[in-house]
């Protein structure tokens, strides 16, 4: 059949909106929705059919189960939950810190109705969004008062916009860190408009170099909490006592970025030592900003804590507004914050200190439960054994820091690295898709945050290996 006989036997929209086997469709999204999918359908198959690459026009019905599956493709979206085997607690790419259950659920409530955000009901005018988590903060801080932004870097950036643009900010030249997708210190200075003045070298920083360094022209003393590296051997940093002095000695405001930030002392867990916010603000350090989404284990936000008069000074810079976080954040931060009030139960309430602080023996409990159930699933394309590990906790918290684990290892029969992408691909397109990690030939299950080993077993029926 020629292609001008084939562009005529096209149905026309009308036609197709008109059909018996669209009404389903149409009572379910509309007619606008469906007419619209019908003309990209329909155009599609006009090009496929001037360019050779088409010689039939499907049915009606055929063209009618397209349409339905185009438009189901569209509602399923692209952002969906995983299952995070890859041995990061804190995985950037897989959205950080899980949350606990008592945040999903405040969250639910606030998210399906009004809500006073903004609203003082007692005095009955407009409150400070603020104020819903502050009483919380400074408790747990020690802070005069605090606010609150969409992310740490936001924090950063505020602070030193309010309290020291178009002035120097000294920090030492080993503090100069690359935080996730190559943003660095400098350029989040520079874009706050604020001039970078490095003291020290990269591996030493004395008290005298922050001395030397300040001038009329000085704004602010900054320290940057290394906790995406690590420096040994030779060298010498300023405590935040010491140079907390020197500010007020100066007059001039000393913050503190510590990045992951931590509200307990990780070394009960048997991690290793990271300093908490309570500890930096009671060396005397006048602000800390943190991250709400890494070892607090609460959703993305950036928390700046501190003295008052500094806090008020950076709630009142126009930036605020546009970095402020909304009901859902303020309502998760809160929740989680919650949990801190009661220390005895906070390891097993809230997902990443659980996760974090689970026995290895427990893993590899876990492990042994899914050791049969795949081995059943893949045993025709790879051998299935539990091996020893190490998890990390990811997202620039203790980099150094390796956690005992157990893993499922599957190594492919065919040594190949396609073979290996095959198995991996599976597991991704499984319903609630299954992330593991790639190392010499063999794909690795870490155990250690897997909260439902009888999910992971169902779906195992799912997995398909070609």
């Amino acid at each position: 059949m020629s292609g001008n006989q084939l562009l005529k036997d096209i149905p026309s929209v009308d036609k197709l909106l008109g059909s018996g086997e669209l009404k389903p469709v149409l009572s379910a999204h509309g007619h606008t929705r469906v007419r619209e999918t019908i003309r990209d359908l329909l155009g599609q198959l006009r090009n496929d059919i001037l360019n050779g690459q088409s010689n039939t026009v499907p049915s009606l019905q055929a063209l009618s189960d397209e349409i339905n599956v185009r438009i189901a493709n569209q509602n399923h979206g692209t952002l969906t939950s995983v299952i995070n085997l890859t041995g990061t607690v804190l995985h950037t790419n897989l959205g950080r810190a899980v949350l606990p259950d008592n945040a999903l659920s405040a969250m639910t409530k606030v998210a399906g109705a009004n809500s006073n955000l903004e609203f003082d009901i007692e005095a009955g005018q407009r409150g400070d969004r603020d104020a819903h988590i502050e009483a919380l903060l400074t408790e747990l801080t020690g802070a005069e008062a605090v606010t609150v932004v969409n992310n740490n870097a936001a924090a950063v950036l505020l602070s030193l916009n309010t309290l020291a643009a178009g002035k120097e900010v000294c920090i030492s030249r080993g503090e100069l860190v690359e935080i996730g997708g190559s943003f660095r210190i400098p350029e989040v200075m520079e874009k706050s408009q604020c001039r970078l003045r490095e003291v020290g070298a990269t591996n030493r920083t004395h008290l005298k170099d922050y001395k030397r360094a300040i001038s009329d022209h000085t704004g602010m003393l900054l320290k940057v909490h290394t906790s995406n590296y690590e420096i040994r051997g030779f060298t010498q940093e300023v405590s935040y006592e010491e140079v907390a002095a020197l500010a007020s000695e100066t007059e001039l405001p000393f913050m503190a970025d510590l990045g992951s930030g931590t509200l307990v002392n990780l070394e009960q867990f048997g991690l290793a030592h990271e300093p908490t916010v309570q500890d930096v603000l009671a060396a005397g350090t006048d602000i800390v900003t943190f991250s709400g989404d890494k070892l607090l284990g609460g959703p993305q936000a950036g928390i700046i804590a501190g003295k008052k008069k500094y806090i008020e000074a950076i709630k009142k810079n126009p930036l605020k507004r546009a970095l402020r976080v909304d009901k859902m954040t303020i309502t998760a931060l809160t929740e989680v914050l919650k949990l801190y009030l009661e220390p005895e139960t906070l390891a097993h309430k809230l997902p990443t200190l659980r996760h974090l602080s689970r026995n290895a023996d427990d893993i590899q409990a876990i492990a042994n439960q899914l050791l049969p159930h795949l081995a059943e699933a893949i045993n025709r394309s790879a051998t299935v054994k539990v091996v020893e590990t190490h998890s990390q906790i990811g997202s620039g918290a203790l980099p150094l820091d390796q956690l005992p684990s157990f893993a499922i290892a599957m190594t492919p029969h065919e040594d190949s690295d396609a073979a290996l992408q095959t198995l991996s691909s599976a597991f991704r397109n499984l319903p609630v898709p299954v992330i593991g990690r790639l190392a010499d030939g063999t794909m690795l299950l870490d155990c250690r945050t897997l909260d439902d080993p009888n999910q992971f077993i169902r779906q195992l029926e799912s997995l398909a290996l070609t």
